[in-house]
């Protein structure tokens, strides 16, 4: 009697409350089933947002298929679109911990197409219990929806607020500026695995005489809509006197939306990797070496203007994207351009430039601006064929969003508090700040942002998975930093969940200026630390790292053992960086997946050739596509050795792919460091071997393959 009655309650109860603001909770949700007719129709297909995709049982009763929304919730209405196989009985049950179950509602007369049901209760797992087939087939859902309140399991999360003590904020009145950018300096500048994270964000208008020279984990940035409402007299320096002129190891950085008129005409940014130079406007020459002319081994640039010259001079790589420049001075090793006004022509390999007039696809990084004295993240909208910025000629397109819409993430925050953020609708602003999670933030909401401000560092704990996104639409992850904990993980971040087929070509998710390290600033671990399986997903500009200096660094110390993995289809990455993995660094399964620039250094610290053979193939390639995949094309990828522990070390090659019409290279190379390991090959069986090189640093290069 007692259940009988919760179910009549739960069927009748009035949901005025709920209603009041329904919300998609199913959508990419974990999902399991009785079973699955084929390989072609499983669970996920039902939550996926694709209605031209289905979830179909086996031929008998009793069948049922049950989402997990991943926090309890107030559940409002269910919607199940039904393909021509139908449940003629079925039963909607509500249960807050996966066992105990409560009818919600349920009927023995179905008559197929889309049922609109609603319901009232407090659920974490739904399920549609099946136990009446309208045909000899199973059930089988187009789509399983499931709306409601998300996070009622405790106080609503404020949006908005006050960006923390780490973030700051000046207008030109403001007294003062210059001493505390060099306070702030004195601190970054050589704590390449330090704790301290800052963020300096400038009003609109016109700032005189100052010199930002920027450390570690330090980000500048105009809070203007367009780079030229906020202009500096003055520079801001990236150099290398803290490592004696050696810029190889400036990463974990950032200048956005500024514009600088240099003081001598040329501001300097010698950078390595992580280090981003985004929308920007130099009205002048920007320098990428350091004083001295040392080693430098960058860098990115995108959405930026640079009226003057850009000094390559040591820059080993470097990629442009979607700008304009006055000119490029040299080639060193591998140096690309996509989209960018001024470029040089296509040279590949002398001098060493790989040059598309277009990017594919593209679509900047939010920002954080003002409107008025309110804050608000601008999220630039999507271009294809991209050529030059998006502000050259006025307001940029693109969405603007309050930040009274973001839960403002502070020193502190616990993953659960995010979580529920996340579940209230909020997206999520990181301040400056090292944050531990003790489980997954899982982003599953179509459309979230979440955006760090001064670097902002994630480390997983207990070895979970740092974050993973839903198969959903949109999601933008900019601006942060996932460092692997001591407990190995098996991935890092995950984009999609296994299986992910949902189409996103109208509105992908980005992955831009995020970056990943296993070890350096202490002992960590992670299997694989990108896993991408969400179709149509665009990485632009990561470094993925496994340590080769620092603290917690050793072969088996922080092993990692691949890099980046990308299961989804049409996959675009431009700029990718990834270095030093144990086994393979990029693994590519998807089908027609584009990169435009790679840049990779195998793992110095391989102990002997016997610790990197690969079944008969001598080392694991810095950059492999599956032997089944048809389509796939990349531009501009260079692969360096420096096996400093055993020089005798041979690579067979930098990169593997199969032999198809479909699959196509473009300008390739491989390097040896010194001489400390080889590569007798630059992909498969072709291209010449470094050996004769010697100790020269002179690559061996491949203009295309097949």
């Amino acid at each position: 009697m007692v259940t009988a009655l919760a179910a009549t309650l739960l069927t009748f109860a009035p949901a005025q409350e709920a209603e009041a603001a329904p919300v998609l909770l199913s959508q990419g949700k974990p999902v399991t089933a009785s079973s699955q007719e084929h390989g072609g129709t499983p669970a996920a297909h039902a939550v996926d947002g694709n209605a031209g995709t289905r979830w179909s049982s086996a031929h008998s009763d009793p069948q049922w298929i049950r989402v997990d929304l991943g926090a309890t919730a107030r559940v409002s209405q269910i919607v199940l679109d039904w393909e021509a196989a139908y449940g003629k009985g079925y039963r909607i049950e509500l249960s807050t911990n996966g066992s105990d179950w409560s009818t919600a509602y349920q009927t023995a007369t179905g008559d197929g197409g889309t049922d609109t049901i609603a319901v009232a209760g407090e659920a974490r797992y739904i399920r549609m219990y099946g136990t009446a087939r309208a045909t000899q087939y199973g059930y089988s859902l187009w789509e399983f929806k499931v709306y409601g309140e998300s996070g009622t399991g405790g106080p609503q999360l404020p949006g908005g607020g006050d960006l923390g003590p780490n973030v700051h904020v000046f207008d030109p009145s403001t007294p003062g500026i210059q001493a505390k950018l060099d306070e702030v300096f004195r601190r970054q500048e050589s704590a390449q695995f330090g704790s301290g994270r800052h963020a300096f964000l400038f009003k609109p208008g016109t700032y005189h005489n100052l010199n930002a020279q920027i450390g570690f984990y330090t980000q500048i940035a105009g809070l203007g809509l367009k780079p030229d409402d906020t202009t500096i007299n003055g520079d801001v320096t990236v150099d290398a006197g803290w490592f004696n002129g050696n810029a190889t190891q400036n990463f974990w950085r950032a200048a956005e939306n500024l514009a600088l008129n240099p003081v001598n005409g040329t501001n300097r940014w010698a950078v390595s990797q992580a280090a981003s130079f985004r929308r920007m406007h130099v009205k002048g020459g920007l320098n990428l070496a350091p004083n001295g002319y040392g080693w430098a081994s960058g860098g990115y640039i995108a959405d930026s203007k640079i009226d003057g010259q850009v000094g390559n001079y040591s820059q080993q790589q470097w990629y442009t994207r979607d700008s304009a420049i006055g000119g490029w001075s040299n080639s060193v090793w591998n140096q690309v351009f996509s989209g960018v006004e001024g470029a040089p022509a296509n040279s590949f390999p002398e001098p060493r430039y790989t040059t598309l007039a277009n990017t594919p696809i593209s679509r900047e990084k939010p920002f954080l601006y003002l409107d008025g004295n309110e804050y608000k993240v601008f999220a630039p909208a999507k271009r294809t064929n991209a050529r030059g910025t998006t502000w050259a000629s006025g307001t940029p397109q693109g969405e603007s969003i309050p930040l009274s819409k973001f839960y403002v993430v502070k020193p502190g925050a616990t993953a659960a508090t995010i979580n529920a953020a996340l579940a209230q609708g909020l997206h999520l602003l990181f301040t400056p700040g090292v944050y531990h999670v003790d489980r997954t933030i899982n982003v599953d909401r179509a459309n979230t942002i979440v955006l760090g401000l001064g670097l902002a560092t994630i480390i997983p704990d207990n070895g979970v998975t740092a974050m993973k996104v839903a198969d959903v639409d949109g999601v933008r992850l900019a601006g942060f930093l996932i460092d692997a904990g001591p407990v190995n993980s098996p991935t890092l971040l995950e984009v999609g969940p296994q299986g992910a087929s949902a189409d996103h070509a109208a509105n992908p998710t980005t992955v831009q200026d995020v970056y990943i390290r296993i070890g350096g600033a202490g002992a960590g671990k992670a299997t694989t630390s990108m896993v991408v399986n969400s179709d149509d997903t665009i990485i632009d500009h990561t470094w993925v790292w496994r340590a080769d200096h620092g603290e917690g660094v050793g072969w088996e110390t922080n092993r990692a053992d691949y890099g980046v993995r990308v299961n989804g289809d049409d996959v675009l990455a431009t700029g990718l960086f990834v270095e030093h993995f144990n086994k393979y660094d990029v693994e590519w399964y998807g089908e027609r997946g584009r990169t435009i620039f790679y840049q990779n250094e195998k793992a110095y610290d391989a102990p002997n050739q016997a610790a990197i053979q690969n079944g008969s193939t001598q080392g694991y390639a810095a950059y492999r596509v599956d032997d089944s995949v048809d389509t796939h094309e990349a531009w501009g990828l260079g692969s360096y050795c420096n096996y400093n522990v055993d020089p005798s070390i041979r690579q067979h090659h930098g990169f593997k792919t199969p032999v198809k019409p479909g699959v196509k290279f473009h300008s390739l190379l491989v390097v040896s460091l010194g001489g400390m390991g080889h590569y007798n090959h630059v992909i498969n069986d072709t291209g010449a071997s470094t050996v004769p090189a010697g100790t020269s640093t002179v690559p061996s290069t491949l203009v295309s393959f097949p």
